[in-house]
């Protein structure tokens, strides 16, 4: 006896409109992460250099300072990966 199947009600049409609609959707939500950080954190940075903590008597930068400038580095290499990861998509997915 051999089972019938039934007719996928979804298309190669609407599949390829759902797959591209999510490439679109993920490619937008990393710009607006992207462009946020890139906003964001050179702001704190600036907040950050205005701190006391952030010098010492001397002048010279205090690792609370330096510990801050890596962080804010690594959020804007993170923001250009999904920057460059978000075109990808809509380039290659679009």
């Amino acid at each position: 006896m051999s089972e019938e199947r039934l007719p996928d009600p979804a298309t190669d049409g609407e599949r390829l409109a759902y797959a591209l609609s999510m490439h679109v959707l993920l490619a937008i939500l990393l710009l607006i992460g992207a462009v946020f950080n890139v906003l964001t954190w050179p702001a704190f940075l600036r907040r950050v250099a205005k701190d006391p903590r952030a010098r010492d008597e001397s002048g010279r930068m205090t690792r609370f300072f330096t510990v801050h400038i890596v962080l804010v580095a690594a959020a804007l290499a993170i923001a250009a990966v999904s920057a460059v990861a978000a075109v990808v998509a809509l380039v290659v997915g679009g």
